[in-house]
């Protein structure tokens, strides 16, 4: 899926101050094309993120999937087309405590009233390099284990686009580097359009394309 931004803008007020974040950003994704977002904490990485996701609305501007203008949709229309297009990984797991591996990812299925779905669930796992911990409860797993079940999750509803923010945040460098080698492994497999929110100037390095947001604006670095 492509995804074109045309001149989103985001402000939020804090008293009586308006704090412009987002001042106007223009930039075309292609299918299928790995991107990362970076800048300093507090530019707006995030809020574009969830902007990106339908979580949170633009005050100005369209964001186009496939030339499917997102902006005029009611939050209902916004849902479905989330449900069936996007998913996210986030830096925290949000894993359910008592479901096993395998029940936190069919889980995602079962919500959308997808068939097979523990099925789709174990196949997912097992392209992660998680078959041998389908049947493990969050609190036996290992932080690298549980944010491969995270990313597992996300990528069982085939999403055409795959939405991360900071996903090896929460890891040590050797454990977030070998998520992350399994991650892109994944993503350019199927072929996802990706973007990747990041601190960590060698990961967004990884990736075909490395935005920069800094003072409210958008740009190649």
């Amino acid at each position: 899926m492509s995804l074109t931004l045309n001149d989103i803008r985001k402000s939020f007020h804090q008293g009586d101050t308006e704090v412009a974040v987002l001042k106007g950003l223009n930039v075309s994704i292609e299918p299928g094309q790995i991107v990362s977002i970076v800048g300093q904490s507090g530019s707006g990485k995030s809020t574009l993120l969830s902007i990106l996701a339908g979580l949170e609305r633009a005050d100005r501007g369209d964001i186009l999937v496939d030339k499917v203008n997102l902006t005029p949709m009611t939050e209902q229309q916004l849902t479905l087309f989330r449900a069936q297009n996007i998913s996210i990984v986030f830096q925290q797991y949000h894993l359910i405590a008592h479901l096993t591996a395998l029940e936190n990812v069919a889980l995602a299925l079962e919500i959308l009233k997808m068939e097979d779905a523990k099925k789709r669930a174990e196949e997912s796992l097992r392209e992660l390099g998680l078959g041998h911990r389908l049947n493990h409860f969050p609190s036996q797993l290992s932080g690298g284990e549980c944010q491969r079940v995270a990313i597992a999750r996300a990528l069982v509803v085939k999403p055409r686009i795959l939405l991360a923010d900071e996903p090896s945040g929460n890891l040590d460098t050797h454990t977030g580097d070998k998520v992350m080698d399994v991650f892109f492994d994944v993503v350019r497999k199927h072929n996802i359009t990706t973007i990747l929110v990041t601190h960590s100037e060698s990961l967004a390095k990884r990736c075909q394309r490395v935005l920069r947001l800094e003072e409210g604006m958008l740009k190649d670095q």
